[in-house]
């Protein structure tokens, strides 16, 4: 069985979310900071008509920030009924895997990145990682 996932990349690294759970991907232009948040929120931005945060993912994995570019996303995905802006370096691919290429990550991986990365896809020569968004996003 296969399944599709929305591509992202961060620092270079690629990482995926089931599309399914991915409402739309879109430039990123600007986010209206809210004082008192947790230092990866970025803040809150409008999409479809709702108000959602937006989740800087290099912050939340300790990285550098960078400037934005043209490249510069933001993948929205929801958990039930709640909508997150993920803010990335790039999101451009919907990429279909095979159940067969889905492993789970080696265990230290998965320890150090305190279950942020609940799998890996071995695409050719490409290592795709499959994120936790509940975790990502401190709904776990």
């Amino acid at each position: 069985m296969s399944t599709l996932h929305v591509v992202f990349k961060v620092a270079g690294n690629e990482y995926a979310l089931p599309a399914g759970d991915v409402l739309q991907m879109e430039s990123f232009t600007a986010a209206t900071p809210v004082p008192g948040t947790r230092p990866w929120v970025t803040g809150i931005m409008q999409v479809r008509g709702r108000i959602v945060p937006v989740l800087d993912v290099r912050k939340r994995f300790g990285l550098p920030s960078v400037e934005h570019t043209v490249d510069t996303r933001v993948v929205v995905a929801t958990l039930g009924e709640r909508a997150v802006a993920l803010l990335v370096d790039q999101a451009r691919e919907v990429l279909k895997l095979e159940d067969g290429q889905i492993k789970p990550p080696p265990e230290m991986i998965a320890r150090e990145a305190n279950g942020l990365v609940k799998a890996v896809a071995q695409v050719g020569p490409r290592l795709v990682m499959l994120l936790d968004f509940a975790k990502l996003i401190g709904e776990e």
